[in-house]
Parts: structure tokens; C-alpha cells; sequence
């Protein structure tokens, strides 16, 4: 009996070891402790008659129990691992980004608005080019580009997103290739379609500034109705041979909208398109890095948007002059905010 005891002891302690993995030195002792008690306890088993594999079975119970208490303890007080943070800038982008963020009025914290904001642009044309360019080299999080339209001979005297070899592609695929190439820590997503009255909400709700780059009316009018019921900044340009305009639509902030400056789109004939008037290659490079710019201070806090402004740009003759603009009472986008 004694023996059958002993070994049962043992083999309870080694499968103890096992499962708590034990350090060597600490089942050491433990196993000549359970040795030298069990032979005590086998010659007072002799003397008094107590029944030795209830002793032995009692002496495991309380060395197991003393391991599982003292392996709990030791779980509780180990200090708990926390993960650091991934920085928001990488060191790549920390020297990409060095000559901004040496800016008085931008800094660390206004480069980390750029990164964490998104801005749509409405077209990938004339004025969308530099915007487009411009927007992702300052490091805009995330920029959307929506154009139906496809790259053509003809634009690419002023479209400078666009190479000769992107002729008959697709226009914001041609705009995406070009802004991944420049930036490739901005996240670019390419809409090959038309904005509509459907889309035009999902859109650009998921969008902090929209940017209107188009050169058709009814396009206009959509995009300023969707920002002002969505309460968005729309940065609004266009071109006319030599001339551009640029302007800052917010009523939401206090600003007029496009539909309190233009209610009713012009008669046919009376501002002709591009392709119709024509337009010198380099304006939409002027007009369309301005609302680049506009973009950039509406996101960091920088400078004064032209808000109730509207910039007006003569480069055939290098003048530029600015115009109040003030909110009609009686508009239809916006009279009810």
C-alpha cells in the first residue's frame, strides 16, 4: 500500500510539473519534500495506523493548491503590456512634409488635419488638374475625383494631370495614376461617372470640402444644392479665355451660396465653354492652384477663405481684384438655414 501511494504521489506531482511548467529547482524541492514526507508519514502510519494515502493525498492537495495561488498572484501583479500608438507620419513623409510644417500657421497640427481630411473634386479637367495636384502633394488624406469624360487630344494644352499616352483613357483613371505616383501616402479614389441627382448626396456626405472644377451649369447648380443641404464648403471656380474667378460657398458658416450669386444659369450663347471660347493653357494652372489653396486654409484654419469674396483674375493683363458677395433672402438653396 505504501508504495502504491508513493508512486500516485509522485506521478500527481510530476503531471502538476508538467501543466504548470514549473522552474527546475522549484519541482526539485517539491519532490523531496513529498520523499521525505511520505516516508515520515509511512512510519507513523506503522505506529498509529492512519491511513497513508489519505495523508499523501491531503499533502498533494496542499502543494497544488499553494502552486495555483501563488501562479494566480504572480498573474495578477505582472504589469499589463500596452501596444504603442503607430505614429500618424512615417519619417519619409515628416520630411515630405518639412516645408509646411515649418509654417507658423500650419505646423505638425495643421499637416495632421490635411492627413485626416477628405476633399472631393468635381472634375478632372482644366481647373481639376492642379487642384488634384496640388491637393495631393500638400497631403490630403483622401482625395475623390469624379469625372464621366475621357482624355482627349485637345485637352492636354491646359489638363496638365494627363500624358499624351492617357489619350482616350479614362479621365480620372489618367488623374489617379498621376496622383499615386506623386504621393503614394494619399488615398485617391477615382469615380468614373456622372454626378446626378441620385449620387450626388451619398457622394459628397462623405466629404469635408468639395471642390467644383466643372465648366457646365446644371453640374454646378447640383453640386452647390448637395453642399449646402449637407452643409459643406464648396470651393467654386471657372475660366473664360483669359479671365478666372474663384470663390469660397458656405452659408453654412455665414457665406453666401453659388445660387445666391448666379440664380438662373445664363442664357445660350452668353458664357460659352472652353471648347467654344476657347482659353489660354496656363490660367487654369492660376485659378485652379488658388482654390487648391482656399482648400488648404479651410481644412488647417490658415489665413481667411474668400468667404462673401469672390477673387477675379485678368491675366491678359496681370490684374486681379476681389468683389463682395452677400446672401440673398429669398434664394432657393439656401434661404432656409
Amino acid at each position: 500500500m505504501f508504495g502504491v501511494t508513493f508512486v500516485g504521489t509522485l506521478a500527481i506531482l510530476w503531471a502538476l510539473n508538467r501543466y504548470l511548467r514549473w522552474q527546475r529547482a522549484l519541482a526539485c524541492v517539491l519532490f523531496a519534500l513529498a520523499l521525505f514526507a511520505l516516508l515520515g508519514f509511512g512510519l507513523w502510519h506503522l505506529e498509529y495506523g492512519v491511513q497513508l494515502w489519505t495523508v499523501a493525498g491531503g499533502l498533494a492537495s496542499l502543494v497544488a493548491g499553494y502552486v495555483l495561488g501563488l501562479k494566480v498572484l504572480k498573474a495578477r501583479a505582472r504589469p499589463q503590456v500596452t501596444q504603442t500608438p503607430k505614429p500618424l507620419f512615417n519619417d519619409t513623409e515628416l520630411e515630405r512634409y518639412a516645408r509646411h510644417i515649418v509654417l507658423r500657421e500650419l505646423g505638425g497640427a495643421g499637416q495632421k488635419k490635411l492627413k485626416q481630411s477628405k476633399v472631393l473634386v468635381v472634375g478632372a479637367g482644366g481647373l481639376g488638374s492642379p487642384v488634384l495636384m496640388y491637393l495631393t502633394a500638400a497631403g490630403v488624406g483622401t482625395i475623390g475625383v469624379i469625372d464621366d469624360d475621357t482624355v482627349e487630344h485637345t485637352n492636354l494644352q491646359r489638363q496638365i494631370i494627363h500624358r499624351d499616352e492617357n489619350t482616350g483613357q479614362s479621365k480620372v483613371q489618367s488623374a489617379a495614376a498621376a496622383m499615386r505616383a506623386l504621393n503614394p501616402f494619399v488615398e485617391v479614389r477615382p469615380y468614373a461617372r456622372r454626378l446626378t441627382g441620385e449620387n450626388v448626396g451619398e457622394l459628397l456626405g462623405d466629404y469635408d470640402v468639395i471642390i467644383d472644377g466643372t465648366d457646365n451649369f446644371s453640374t454646378r447648380y447640383l453640386v452647390n444644392r448637395s453642399a449646402v443641404a449637407l452643409g459643406k464648403p464648396l470651393v467654386s471656380g471657372a475660366l473664360a479665355q483669359w479671365e478666372g474667378q474663384l470663390s469660397v460657398f458656405d452659408p453654412a458658416r455665414g457665406g453666401p451660396c453659388y445660387e445666391c450669386i448666379f440664380p438662373k444659369a445664363p442664357a445660350d450663347g452668353l458664357a460659352p465653354s472652353c471648347a467654344e471660347a476657347g482659353v489660354v493653357g496656363p490660367l487654369p494652372g492660376v485659378i485652379g492652384s488658388m482654390m487648391a489653396l482656399e482648400a488648404v486654409k479651410l481644412i488647417t484654419g490658415a489665413g481667411q477663405v474668400t468667404r462673401g469674396e469672390m477673387l477675379i483674375y485678368d491675366g491678359l493683363y496681370g490684374e486681379s481684384r476681389k468683389i463682395k458677395l452677400a446672401r440673398r433672402d429669398d434664394c432657393a438653396a439656401c434661404k432656409n438655414l
